[in-house]
């Protein structure tokens, strides 16, 4: 009885030894040490399940650390990088896509071949082969008529698409108990729709294969967690003029800040859905409901303040299955079909799902400067010999806080070829109310942009405006002032000289008491140059005081 029972044990181990040395999927790809068989998930659309047996004869697998990876690539080791458009909407489209990194001056010519890079020199100098991988003249490839080494690892056969052989690598991708195959260059994007995707953040692994002779060598290996979710995903973007830095979350009194909702939808999915948009912005102005994702609003008083978003969308769409189907295994044999296993159900009624998006932030609302002007314009006259420069003299007023400082950028007539800069602090005691005179230089004549900017720790306002500095004529003013002082000089000159020789000649003619009259004369000379000073240099002989009123020069 004994012996029976033991033949009996050795019996049922040998009828189990060709199901345990066939490869499957998930012992290539997978590393759950839990039991496949133990593993339900639903139905991927288009995807296998990862029970299927893997054809280790046309690829191979390595144990990572296997000494066989250092000659997988010629030149280096290939990377691949996995990324996607996670996070996704239950319901929605997923894409993840696959890039191959090769190393240094290694390349994918136009043909699919792994060429060297012109001009590119790495560690091992110059190749006088130029391709690294010359797929394109293997002539173990075949016409393509044979399926023997065309197909996948699960064995159906690659798609004939134009252009197929020049796709020399295979990604494998498997995720949640199942895979999915595509043959691609150096590059792979998959989709997959989330509609059977358990909600929370599930690993997507992906196994690289490349192309050699009748067989494939594999070259990469890359997972990445994404992330499926009930929850719209919802992110609100504020603007806020002349708000100094937008990311600190800190704004302006009583200047509107712009809301502007961004629905992380990819895949559009929610392109047919009713959205609206319920605010509550914390300051007890009450309720906002919308259907546009841009909002305006105003904070009128000072403080902290909790803003609220909520996003409802009305997604049309079948009724939900109520008893998900898991994938159904297939052998190795039985697998050579183009088309992947799919379940597919014809729903009876359409159904209307409601999905919510949330978002929350904390708002400060503090005081800056609300607005700037430039309300006057002014040549400043220079001295004769200091005609290099032309000074031109910027009268700035402005709401809210007094600036701290104030920046001027001088540009080209377009405002985008900055000429110089210049920065000067502002003293907020003494300046009381913002009148501020900016005094700036242009070297030459000619149309400038000009950018006045002034802030404080908050706030940050700026004005533009084009100015034209005319050409300076050696006649200006006050060369002409000069030259009509030297003529008036010279006439009197010329006056009191002619006097002279008059007196001269009629000296013994006068009275020495008529010669009086000369002093008189020589006063009213003197009184007409006076005056003549005057006409000219008006600023001299100025004596108001509301001058003191004017702003200070910066």
């Amino acid at each position: 009885m004994e012996c029976l029972s033991c033949l009996l044990g050795f019996l049922l181990l040998a009828a189990r030894l060709p199901l345990d040395a066939a490869k499957r999927f998930h012992d290539v790809l997978g590393n759950e040490t839990t039991s496949g068989y133990m593993r339900e998930y639903s139905q991927l659309n288009g995807w296998s399940s990862d029970e299927n047996e893997w054809n280790e004869k046309l690829y191979p697998v390595w144990k990572r650390g296997d000494s066989k990876w250092k000659n997988s690539w010629k030149g280096g080791h290939v990377q691949a990088i996995l990324t996607s458009d996670s996070p996704a909407l239950v319901g929605s489209t997923i894409t993840f896509v696959v890039n191959l990194v090769f190393p240094r001056c290694q390349m994918e010519d136009v043909n699919g071949n792994i060429v060297y890079e012109k001009n590119c020199r790495n560690d091992t100098g110059p190749s006088p082969d130029p391709y690294v991988y010359n797929w394109t003249e293997e002539v173990d490839w075949g016409n393509g008529n044979s399926p023997g080494y065309h197909v996948f690892p699960d064995g159906r056969p690659f798609p004939h698409h134009p252009g197929w052989k020049r796709w020399n690598f295979v990604y494998v991708f498997h995720t949640l108990g199942q895979y999915f195959q595509k043959l691609g260059r150096g590059s792979a994007r998959v989709s997959m729709n989330t509609a059977n995707v358990p909600l929370g953040p599930q690993l997507m692994e992906v196994a690289v294969y490349r192309r050699h002779r009748r067989s494939y060598v594999p070259i990469a290996k890359v997972k990445d967690v994404y992330v499926v979710t009930d929850h719209i995903p919802v992110f609100v973007t504020m603007y806020q003029k002349n708000d100094r830095n937008l990311s600190d979350e800190t704004f302006l009194r009583d200047l509107p800040i712009m809301f502007t909702v961004l629905i992380h939808d990819p895949s559009h999915f929610l392109n047919e859905s009713a959205i609206y948009y319920k605010w509550n912005f914390g300051d007890n102005t009450g309720i906002f409901v919308s259907n546009n994702p841009t909002l305006n609003h105003t904070y009128v008083l000072n403080g902290t303040f909790n803003l609220n978003l909520t996003v409802q969308a009305v997604v049309p769409g079948p009724c939900p299955s109520s008893s998900p189907k898991p994938p159904i295994p297939t052998s190795f044999l039985s697998s050579a079909s183009d088309n992947p296993l799919e379940l597919r159900e014809t729903p009876d009624e359409m159904c209307q799902i409601y999905r919510y998006g949330y978002f929350k932030a904390t708002i400060t609302i503090v005081e800056g400067i609300l607005e700037v002007n430039i309300i006057r314009m002014a040549d400043v006259l220079m001295p004769a010999p200091q005609t290099d420069n032309s000074l031109m003299d910027f009268v700035v007023t402005c709401q809210g806080n007094t600036p701290t400082e104030i920046c001027t950028t001088v540009s080209d007539p377009t405002c985008q070829l900055p000429h110089s800069t210049v920065c000067d602090p502002v003293d907020v005691d003494a300046a009381g109310t913002c009148l501020l005179t900016v005094r700036r230089a242009f070297t030459g004549s000619g149309t400038y942009c000009v950018n006045l900017t002034l802030s404080d720790d908050t706030s940050l306002a700026l004005k533009s405006t084009l100015v034209s500095v005319p050409a300076r004529d050696p006649a200006s003013p006050l060369r002409m002032a000069n030259g009509a002082l030297i003529s008036i000089g010279c006439l009197a000159i010329f006056v009191t000289a002619i006097t002279l020789l008059v007196y001269k000649k009629h000296k013994g003619y006068k009275l020495i008491e008529n010669s009086t009259g000369i002093v008189v004369k020589g006063k009213g000379l003197s009184v007409f140059l006076n005056r003549a000073k005057a006409m000219f240099h008006p600023g001299n002989q100025e004596k108001d005081p509301l001058l003191n009123h004017q702003p200070g020069i910066l």
